[in-house]
């Protein structure tokens, strides 16, 4: 056993996960219910596996397993769970936590969710490596910030003082990451690493997780619903669908000549699917952003003479990398943060910059969905009194047609309708965020901010989403200011792009030509880290940037 977080003996090509007819099983209605079926699997030192397939499909209990932990309602059922030897199905307790975060480290899919909000994000960097032994606060604090410095963290050597409410989400995504490798873990398991990131950021993740396995000679599970980026990252595929393994196969092998119609479908999936709407812009705007600029607190600027128009009908999509000033952009719009100087206004009339000096009718017509749905529901909460608040306090919806009308809603996400007595933690992530979706929807807004509201879902579930905002879209008028860091994204949904860079928009326009060359630098940077399914794509980016001096 190491006693340093590295192992000296390890040789690359050793195994050092043997999964064994692992069968998982959830608990419901009806009691338990099988939701893996029984799956075996290798991995060895420095290889990398992908795990994809649809929200619901296994793939993240399948790589929580492999620590030899479920979550609250499963239990691994059956089977056999040997990391280095040691079947950790029969390891006690004090075992498990002693491999736990030093030799089997887990990335998280939501940061936010995942932090403690009343402790530095150094203090909790330190607390694993000084806890298993393996450095003093010191050198952990050393490591932390040469890490930070890897994952391309803005000043490496002071964010670790900040909270994590005081930093991006892509940031503190980040963060998580340099956090799991700071006992230079044997084994780690990456729950969709990248999710919250935009493209440029997430060049560099993806170039610093690979050289921290490298570097550490460890085995790594990467969950994604993004073929993309598993393409970078893996060395074999395994896809998992309602929790059968439908194919597996050494990684380019799959992706040039996948055997299965589902991966086919997963392959396929990405494709333009929307045309531009004919509004007159002039006649129908909903939403004026006129020469905002923001700060929070007495700091320095985070957005400058920003003016965003959003007509009715219309989608307008906000991109840029993390730190960009999208996020905050909507925090402005909906009176979260009010403007430092310029004003916002909402079909002809100017908002109040606050939240609480607007009007219920103010708040109501405008609704914003988060990116985050694990820290947008109240766990406490069953999703009936969820969606029930919006229709009592915007509507004044009486408890029998409540009911009815979450049932509706329900029903528009695509979600069963006994759904209601269950409670967050109950669901999926792709799940949850239909929620959230359904709850902006409650209040029967006339436009809302999608908050990067697919980056959580896998790709045929996000792309279920993105048919039924336009449906809705289409029925009812809205109108979306749709944030993202995802181009594809943008391809599919947007009438106009806005590009957003350091608090400043530097260019925007009708899509199509957006997407022309010409471009402005900073977009053609943007468009051009959109990940490829090429798995030499990453390589062949990072050698031009680094040749040309764009890559930090």
């Amino acid at each position: 056993m190491k006693s340093d977080g590295t192992n000296s003996n390890a040789r690359t090509g050793e195994t050092i996960l043997d999964m064994r007819n692992v069968c998982i099983e959830g608990y419901g209605e009806d009691g338990w219910k099988t939701i893996v079926e029984p799956i075996s699997f290798q991995l060895k030192r420095g290889e990398v596996l992908g795990l994809i397939g649809e929200s619901g499909a296994g793939k993240s209990t399948l790589g929580l397993s492999a620590m030899g932990f479920s979550r609250g309602g499963c239990r691994i059922r059956e089977g056999e769970i040997l990391f280095d030897g040691m079947d950790l199905r029969k390891a006690s307790e004090t075992k498990l936590r002693d491999l736990r975060g030093a030799r089997i480290a887990y990335v998280a899919q939501s940061a936010a969710a995942s932090f403690n909000p009343a402790y530095r994000l150094l203090d909790q960097f330190v607390e694993a490596p000084v806890l298993h032994g393996i450095s003093n606060a010191r050198d952990a604090s050393d490591n932390a910030v040469r890490l930070y410095g890897e994952m391309n963290l803005p000043e490496p050597e002071t964010i670790g003082f900040r909270y994590p409410h005081q930093v991006s989400g892509g940031q503190l995504q980040r963060a998580m990451i340099a956090m799991a490798m700071s006992c230079k873990p044997d084994l780690i398991i990456f729950d969709e690493p990248t999710t919250a990131l935009d493209v440029t950021t997430q060049i560099q993740v993806l170039i610093a997780i690979r050289k921290a396995i490298e570097s550490a000679n460890a085995a790594a599970i990467y969950v994604t619903h993004d073929l993309a980026v598993v393409a970078q990252m893996a060395d074999r595929i395994m896809v998992l669908r309602h929790g059968r393994l439908v194919e597996e196969g050494e990684a380019r092998s799959l992706l040039a000549a996948p055997k299965q119609e589902y991966t086919r479908q997963l392959l396929n999936v990405r494709t333009e699917r929307k045309d531009p709407a004919q509004v007159d812009r002039e006649k129908d705007m909903v939403l004026r952003v006129r020469d905002v600029s923001a700060r929070y607190g007495k700091g320095a600027r985070v957005l400058e003479n920003v003016s965003v128009d959003v007509a009715r009908g219309e989608t307008v999509a906000v991109v840029g990398e993390s730190g960009s000033g999208k996020s905050t952009l909507a925090r402005v719009i909906t009176g979260l943060l009010p403007p430092y100087e310029g004003q916002v206004s909402f079909q002809g009339e100017e908002l109040a910059g606050g939240f609480a000096e607007r009007s219920k009718q103010d708040l109501r017509q405008l609704q914003m969905i988060y990116q985050m749905p694990d820290v947008a529901l109240n766990p406490r909460q069953r999703i009936f009194e969820i969606l029930g608040r919006p229709l009592g306090f915007y509507l004044g919806m009486e408890k029998g047609r409540r009911r009815e009308r979450i049932g509706e809603l329900l029903r528009e996400v695509e979600l069963p309708e006994n759904y209601a007595e269950r409670f967050p933690y109950e669901l999926s992530g792709g799940e949850k965020q239909r929620i959230c979706i359904a709850r902006a929807l409650a209040a029967e807004p006339r436009l809302i901010i999608c908050d990067e509201v697919t980056s959580a879902l896998d790709q045929l579930v996000s792309e279920d989403i993105l048919k039924l905002l336009n449906r809705l879209q289409k029925t009812l008028g809205l109108s979306y200011l749709f944030i993202t860091h995802d181009l594809a994204t943008v391809k599919a949904v947007a009438d106009r792009i806005v590009v957003m860079l350091q608090g400043r928009v530097v260019e925007q326009g009708e899509k199509d030509e957006m997407l022309k060359p010409p471009h402005h630098e900073y977009t053609e940077l943007l468009l051009s880290s959109v990940p490829e399914m090429d798995p030499d794509w990453l390589d062949r980016v990072t050698t031009e940037r680094t040749a040309s001096g764009h890559l930090g």
